[in-house]
């Protein structure tokens, strides 16, 4: 596959004939040395920008940290932390493993269903590669993996990673997760990985002690010193991180974790660019957006194939469950209208103020409905509940299903948490391992963030939220796909299993070419949605309302299909979500 040049230095230690070439920036510093273990230290090179280099001769599985100034630091583009952020980095052999299917170029993205999924709740690397052969026998087509960049201690979600070249190692040998990429694409599974170049971790980070210029000292975010992408050695940083993901470890897609963090946004576009002409013509890669700020002028052809739309799931879910504090304040007005914005439109929040009077979203209606990922449910939604419950914990099948079934047949892509295709209830907590004192910050700091909620205004009712650090939440977070033998687990599948094929059968095809045709609010509870081609037209309605609902009058439809797997298309009851679908005439 073919290389980008690019402007500034490489970064980290790569294999150089018999030797391996070490390269950092630490602009900081006079001098730098290189610390091989078991090795006296070896003087770098300057190149008189910040930069420092040195080809030494050493093996693949070599120790070693660098001296930079009064500091002994892991190498910040570590490929290898086999000891954590904490210990020292090790040169990896990117040719250590032997790829078995050489042939896979992906699948276009109107093919993707995703699978979102925590590796070490999943039981690593290996235990992520065995659940595989049961979720695409369901229809899932692609698995998206929270953050696997090396992070502090033991466990943790992935936000808090400070080494994003290296494979957390609690979950294996990197080449461990190539074995993993490799076994999905012999079963036809695309691979998504979701990275965070908006902030490092608040323990392991060294690179302000010795890079103070890959910070802007004017800017904060609220997870410290904003990044400075305006810096062509920071740009290089994390576009050679995408790349690698990309080449070294072939994943089909990545996850931008929180842009509206990244400033200057032009970087966003320098991104894109530099993947997009690293890859051959044959070979389909995916660039998706986590972005609060809805900015619809990046979705499209010449941008990115498409964003996470919170307004989807907001709006659902107080429709699902009627909760209205936090984030839910701004869709507690009318829920049934701004859900039947966000099927017609795209984003519910397009320019408008929110009732905090936050200005929000640009407008998307020309926006293709492709280029949006839907979900009931993401690590986010469920994880930043208190105590991470789900919602197959307090909804009764039939409402779960008509969730899941518009989910899966909108002409959006759909993107399904671990666990939710057997309707798993097993909770998904904030968990982590920080040492003292961060550990009782991050404790304390979580307890009080839910201070503002009426439920956890008691101190008592605060102090029951689970300890982020301690093992037993994290535990408790497990999921397997063999959780789906269960009698109701393997019903559940079997009816989600039938829902996919559905939507390979209706909407897949017709991805590209379906737009929407309107969407309105029939009752309480109850939205239309309608969309169409030179196909026909498709139109879904969710009745999360207390009274069945007559349909409008329309002409026969050549097919229909109900969430409830109820027979009757005149009629849409309770906790239903109904498709029916028109050939053109």
């Amino acid at each position: 596959m073919r290389k980008l040049s690019a402007p500034g230095p490489a970064w980290g230690a790569r294999l150089d004939g018999d030797a391996v070439r070490f390269q950092v920036w630490a602009p900081a510093c006079e001098v730098a040395w290189l610390l091989p273990e078991d090795a006296p230290p070896v003087p770098m090179r300057s190149d008189g920008d910040g930069g420092f280099h040195v080809r030494h001769a050493c093996a693949p599985g070599t120790r070693y940290r660098y001296r930079l100034g009064d500091r002994d630091v892991p190498d910040p583009a570590s490929r290898w932390q086999p000891d954590g952020v904490d210990g020292p980095s090790a040169v990896l052999d990117p040719a250590g493993h032997v790829w078995r299917h050489d042939a896979w170029r992906g699948r276009p993205w109107n093919e993707v269903v995703l699978y979102e999924l925590h590796v070490g709740s999943c039981g690593g690397y290996a235990g992520v590669q065995r659940q595989l052969p049961a979720l695409a026998a369901m229809g899932i087509t692609a698995i998206e993996l929270m953050p696997v960049a090396q992070y502090p201690g033991a466990r943790n979600w992935g936000y808090d990673g400070v080494l994003p070249y290296a494979p957390a190692a609690a979950y294996g040998h990197p080449d461990a997760l190539k074995a993993l990429v490799d076994a999905a694409h012999g079963l036809g599974l695309q691979v998504f990985l979701d990275v965070v170049y908006n902030h490092f971790g608040p323990h392991g980070n060294f690179l302000p002690a010795y890079a103070p210029a890959f910070f802007r000292a004017d800017t904060d975010t609220p997870w410290g010193a904003a990044i400075d992408f305006e810096r062509p050695q920071v740009q290089r940083f994390f576009i050679d991180n995408a790349l690698m993901w990309l080449h070294e470890y072939r994943f089909d897609g990545l996850r931008l974790d929180a842009v509206h963090a990244i400033s200057p946004p032009a970087f966003l576009g320098q991104l894109r660019d530099a993947v997009r002409a690293s890859l051959p013509p044959d070979r389909h890669v995916h660039l998706v957006l986590e972005n609060e700020h809805n900015t619809a002028s990046w979705l499209g052809p010449s941008g990115f194939d498409a964003q996470w739309n919170d307004d989807f799931h907001n709006a659902l879910h107080v429709l699902l469950t009627g909760e209205h504090e936090g984030y839910y304040a701004a869709f507690a007005d009318r829920p049934e209208a701004h859900l039947a914005r966000v099927l017609g439109e795209g984003f519910a929040y397009q320019g408008e103020p929110d009732p905090r009077g936050r200005v929000r979203g640009e407008p998307s209606a020309q926006v293709p409905p492709r280029h949006f990922v839907a979900f009931a449910q993401n690590h986010d939604q469920i994880g930043n509940r208190a105590f991470g419950d789900r919602l197959a914990a307090s909804l009764p099948i039939p409402r779960l299903r008509a969730a899941l079934a518009l989910t899966a047949l909108t002409p959006m892509v759909p993107l399904f948490f671990m666990g939710e295709p057997w309707a798993a209830t097993a909770p998904f907590p904030f968990f982590a391992d920080f040492p003292p004192p961060l550990d009782d910050a991050v404790r304390e700091g979580r307890r009080r963030e839910f201070a503002q909620f009426s439920a956890f205004a008691d101190p008592d009712m605060r102090a029951r939220i689970p300890d982020p650090n301690a093992l037993a939440t994290f535990e408790s977070s497990r999921v397997d796909a063999a959780d789906a033998d269960t009698q109701a687990g393997a019903a559940h599948v079997a009816w989600f299993t039938a829902l996919l094929a559905l939507r390979r059968q209706l909407l897949v095809p017709r991805l590209s070419t379906l737009r929407a045709a309107g969407a309105r609010v029939l009752g309480p509870g109850v939205v239309q949605a309608t969309w169409a081609d030179g196909e026909g037209r498709i139109e879904l309605v969710l009745n999360l309302g207390g009274a069945d609902i007559a349909l409008p009058a329309a002409d026969m439809p050549d097919g229909h299909y109900r969430s409830d797997c109820g027979l009757d298309g005149d009629r849409v009851p309770p906790d239903t979500c109904l498709l029916r679908w028109w050939a053109a005439t």
